[in-house]
C-alpha cells in the first residue's frame, strides 16, 4: 500500500459486492461466513438489516466486517457478525485496518443504542472485551479413500455406521427444500427449539446454489434423516441436520455423517467441520466419539447499554421450562410460531 493513504471505513452497498468477492476469495483466512451472498441470506432469509463495513485504502478493499442488526423484544438488540453463522468476523491483513473496523463498529453500535455488539471469531482476537465460551467447533482432515476415513472412526461410532448400513439405509441428494425442512423441522421441535423459517432455507439454497446440497437417509423409501451442507474451498460443512424419532434406532444420524464424509471426500473436500456445540450438550459428545476434538469459539462483545454478555444459551435455567413446553407443542403449531423467535437466537 502507498504511505500516506488513508483508511476509510464505510457501509456495505451492493455497489461493493464485486470488490468484496474478490477480496474474501483471496484472503486465505476468509471462511463461508465472509461470502458476500450472506447479505442476501441476512436480509431476505432472517429479514435482519445488514449492516457490514468495508476498509477501503484508496479505492482497494484492505478489510471487511460483516455485521447485521438484531432486533427482539424477548432477546434485546444487538449488532452481530454474523446472524445465522458460527464464526466469521473481522477479515484483514492488516492490523491498523482491523483497528479501524473494529472502532467503526464500536462507534455504530454506541450510535444505534445496542445492548451489545457481538463478534464470533475462531482466534482471540479481542482479548480485553468480555468473551463467551459455551462454544466449541469441531473439525478434522479427511482422506479421500473411505477405508482410510472409516478406520479414523473410533470403533463404537463405527459399528454404529455399519449397523445403519446393515440395515439397509440409502443416502440421496435433493433440491427439493421442503423435503428436508420437514424432516428438520420435526427433529428441532423434539429438542425443543424454534425452527428457523423455511423462507431462510430456501434463501440459502437459492444464495449458495453452487455449493449447497441437501442430503437424505432414506429407510424403505421414507425419509428419516436429512442435512444441510455447504462445500467451500476444501472444507464441508454439515451445517443444519435434524432426524426423526426413528432414526435412533436404526443408527440414522450416524449412517447420515457417515455417508456425507464419503460424498465429501469425493468432492474433494479434505476437512470436515462439523460446526459449532454448546459444551456439555449432547451434539458436544456425539462429535467427539466421532473422534473430533473440540477447539474454542470466541464470542466477544462490546458492552452498549448491557451489564454482560447476554445468556441465550438453553441451558439458563429460565428457558428450561419453555424448552419442556416446546418440546409438547403439536408440529403444526410449533411451525407456525417457531420461525417468529427461532431468527433472534442465529
Amino acid at each position: 500500500m502507498q504511505a500516506g493513504i488513508e483508511i476509510q471505513v464505510q457501509q456495505f452497498t451492493p455497489a461493493d459486492s464485486k470488490d468484496w468477492a474478490a477480496f474474501v476469495e483471496a484472503h486465505p483466512k476468509a471462511t463461508l461466513f465472509h461470502h458476500v451472498g450472506w447479505h442476501d441470506v441476512i436480509k431476505q432469509g432472517l429479514r435482519h438489516r445488514p449492516l457490514s463495513l468495508v476498509a477501503r485504502c484508496g479505492r482497494k478493499i484492505e478489510g471487511v466486517l460483516p455485521l447485521a442488526e438484531v432486533k427482539s423484544l424477548l432477546f434485546g438488540h444487538s449488532l452481530i457478525s454474523t446472524p445465522g453463522c458460527v464464526y466469521g468476523g473481522v477479515l484483514s491483513y492488516r492490523e491498523d485496518v482491523h483497528a479501524a473496523l473494529i472502532e467503526h463498529a464500536r462507534a455504530l453500535a454506541t450510535k444505534l443504542g445496542v445492548d451489545v455488539l457481538e463478534l464470533r471469531h475462531t482466534e482471540d482476537i479481542q482479548p480485553d472485551w468480555p468473551t463467551s465460551d459455551i462454544y466449541c467447533r469441531f473439525r478434522k482432515q479427511i482422506s479421500g479413500d473411505d477405508e482410510i476415513n472409516m478406520k479414523a472412526v473410533p470403533r463404537k461410532q463405527r459399528a454404529m455406521v455399519r449397523k445403519g448400513i446393515n440395515v439397509g439405509l440409502k443416502a440421496e441428494t435433493t433440491a427439493d427444500v421442503g423435503r428436508f425442512y420437514t424432516i428438520y423441522a420435526e427433529s428441532v421441535r423434539n429438542l425443543g427449539t424454534p425452527v428457523f423459517p423455511l423462507r431462510y432455507f430456501q434463501t440459502l439454497a437459492d444464495v449458495f446454489h453452487e455449493f449447497c446440497e441437501m442430503l437424505i437417509v432414506t429407510h424403505d423409501g421414507k425419509d428419516i434423516a436429512g442435512v444441510m451442507s455447504f462445500y467451500y474451498r476444501d472444507e464441508v460443512l454439515p451445517y443444519y441436520g435434524g432426524s426423526r424419532p426413528v432414526a435412533r434406532r436404526l443408527y440414522g444420524n450416524d449412517f447420515m455423517y457417515w455417508a456425507l464424509m464419503c460424498r465429501a471426500a469425493r468432492h474433494g473436500s479434505r476437512i470436515f467441520d462439523f460446526g459449532r456445540s454448546k459444551k456439555e450438550s449432547g451434539a458436544f459428545a456425539f462429535k467427539k466419539n466421532w473422534g473430533f476434538e473440540p477447539s474454542p469459539l470466541y464470542y466477544q462483545y462490546y458492552l452498549v447499554r448491557a451489564d454482560g454478555i447476554p445468556n441465550t444459551n438453553p441451558n439458563n435455567p429460565k428457558y428450561r421450562y419453555l424448552i419442556q413446553m416446546w418440546k409438547r407443542l403439536p408440529l403444526p403449531l410449533a411451525n407456525l410460531i417457531g420461525p417468529m423467535l427461532s431468527r433472534h437466537l442465529g
